[in-house]
C-alpha cells in the first residue's frame, strides 16, 4: 500500500500529472525519488537570462497557434496537427512542435479514461522526440528554462501513461526526471504563467495528499511544505493567463474544486466555460453535465446530455462509451424523476449498463445506480424476477453495509426461492 501511495504522490507532483485515479500496486523501488526538492513559492524572474529563440514566449507564435490550440481542445485534431506540423517544419530542432503533437495525441486517449491503447506508440514517440530535442537545448545552455519546461512536461506525460499501463519501472524513471527538470524550471516562474503550472500542482497536492493519505506523511518530510491556498491561487493565475497550459489548468482546477475541495458551485463556472468554449470536447461536456446534475440544474444537464448522445451517434471524435454512460444515466434519472416516463427511463438505464459493460467499468457509480433504479422500478411493477436480477447485481457491486447493499440484501432475502 505504501509503495502505491508513494507512486501516486510522485505522479501528483508532475506537470500535467493525473489526479487521484491511479490503481494497481507498484512493486518498483522509488527510493531515489524521495530527495529534497526545493520549490520556492515566490515567483521571481531570473536575471540576465537570454530568452532569444524561446518559442514559449514568442507572441507571434502564440498568435499563429491560437487557432491550433483551440482546435486541439475542441477535438478538431486534424486541423490542430496541421499547424503543429507546420511549426515542426520551421523549427525541427525545438521540442515545442513535438510536444504539442504529443498533447494532441494525449487528448485522443483522455476521453476513454486512458483505456484505449491505439495511440500509445505515437504518443510515446512524440514525447520521446520532445525529450531528445529538449535535452540537446539544455546541454547547450544550462539556463534554458524553456527546455526544462518541455522536459518536465514531456517526462510527466510519459510517466503518467506508463503508470496507466502498469509499467512501473519506466513510469518511475520518467517521474524522477520530470521532478528534476521541474526543480530547475522554477527559476523561470516569473517569466510566464506557463512555467508556474507545475509548481501550482506541487503546492496544492503536497498538502492535499497527506491530509487524505496519512500514511504518506513520513514520505513528505523529504519535500518542502506546500500551500493549498497558494497552489489554487497559482492554478487560477495559469488558468486565466496561460496560453498553452491555460486549458489544462482549467481542467485541473474544475476537477480539484469538485472532487477534492467539494465546492461544486466554484467548479461550475469553470466547467461551463470549458464546455461552451470547447463544445465538441466530450470530456469537458460530460464533466459539465455531471456538475449540472450535482447542482440540480436539470434543464442544462438534459440539454448537454442530449448533445452528448447526438454527437456520439454521429461518431464525433472523442465521444465514446464513457460519455454515453454519463449521458444515459442522467437522462434515465430525469425520465424517471422529472418526467415520470418510466418506459424511457428503463431504456436509458439499460443503455447506461451496456455502455458501462462495454468499457468494463462495472464496479460502482452509474452502473450500480442504474441497476438499483431498475430494481426499484421492477419491484413497484411486481416484477419479482426482474427485481431479483437487478438487486443481485446491486448486492455484488455495493460496499458491504452500504444503504444499497442492505436494501438489495433485504429484498433478496425476502424473495429467495
Amino acid at each position: 500500500m505504501i509503495q502505491k501511495l508513494r507512486f501516486i504522490l510522485l505522479l501528483f507532483l508532475l506537470p500535467f500529472s493525473a489526479l487521484a485515479q491511479q490503481s494497481g500496486t507498484n512493486r518498483s523501488s522509488v527510493s531515489d525519488t524521495t530527495r529534497q526538492v526545493q520549490l520556492e513559492n515566490v515567483d521571481v524572474a531570473p536575471n540576465a537570462v537570454d530568452t532569444k529563440g524561446w518559442l514559449l514566449l514568442d507572441k507571434d507564435i502564440q498568435t499563429e497557434l491560437e487557432g491550433a490550440v483551440y482546435n486541439l481542445y475542441n477535438f478538431k485534431y486534424d486541423k490542430a496537427e496541421r499547424q503543429f506540423r507546420s511549426l515542426r517544419r520551421r523549427y525541427p530542432n525545438h521540442p515545442m512542435p513535438y510536444f504539442l503533437l504529443g498533447l494532441s495525441t494525449w487528448w485522443k486517449i483522455v476521453p476513454t479514461n486512458n483505456q484505449t491503447k491505439q495511440y500509445d506508440k505515437l504518443f510515446f514517440a512524440y514525447m520521446d522526440t520532445a525529450i531528445t530535442k529538449g535535452e540537446k537545448l539544455y546541454e547547450a545552455d544550462k539556463r534554458n528554462y524553456e527546455a526544462c519546461f518541455f522536459l518536465a512536461a514531456a517526462y510527466g506525460f510519459d510517466g503518467r501513461l506508463h503508470a496507466d499501463r502498469r509499467d512501473w519501472r519506466k513510469a518511475t524513471v520518467s517521474a524522477k526526471r520530470a521532478l528534476d527538470y521541474l526543480e530547475i524550471s522554477k527559476e523561470a516562474n516569473g517569466l510566464s504563467p506557463e512555467f508556474l503550472f507545475g509548481q501550482a500542482l506541487f503546492n496544492y497536492y503536497s498538502v492535499w495528499i497527506p491530509d487524505n493519505y496519512p500514511l504518506l506523511k513520513p514520505v513528505l518530510l523529504f519535500f518542502p511544505k506546500g500551500s493549498k491556498t497558494l497552489g489554487l491561487q497559482q492554478l487560477r493565475n495559469v488558468a486565466d493567463n496561460g496560453f498553452y497550459v491555460g486549458p489544462e489548468a482549467r481542467v485541473f482546477l474544475m476537477k480539484i474544486l469538485l472532487n477534492e475541495e467539494n465546492k461544486p458551485e466554484a467548479a461550475m463556472p469553470i466547467a461551463r466555460y470549458m464546455a461552451t468554449t470547447y463544445p465538441d470536447n466530450a470530456y469537458c461536456q460530460r464533466f459539465y453535465a455531471l456538475v449540472c446534475f450535482n447542482q440540480g440544474d436539470f434543464r442544462e444537464c438534459e440539454r448537454v446530455s442530449r448533445e452528448i448522445l447526438d454527437k456520439l451517434n454521429r461518431g464525433l471524435p472523442g465521444y465514446e462509451a464513457i460519455s454515453g454512460r454519463y449521458a444515459t444515466y442522467f437522462m434515465g434519472w430525469l425520465m424517471q424523476n422529472k418526467y415520470k416516463d418510466f418506459v424511457k427511463a428503463k431504456d436509458y438505464y439499460l443503455r447506461c449498463i451496456v455502455f458501462a459493460e462495454s468499457t468494463a467499468e462495472t464496479t460502482g457509480g452509474f452502473y450500480l445506480y442504474a441497476n438499483l433504479a431498475l430494481a426499484r422500478m421492477a419491484d413497484k411493477e411486481k416484477d419479482v424476477r426482474g427485481a431479483v436480477r437487478y438487486y443481485t447485481i446491486v448486492r455484488e457491486k455495493s460496499e458491504h453495509n452500504s444503504e444499497q447493499y442492505n436494501e438489495a440484501k433485504a429484498y433478496l432475502k425476502k424473495n429467495k426461492k
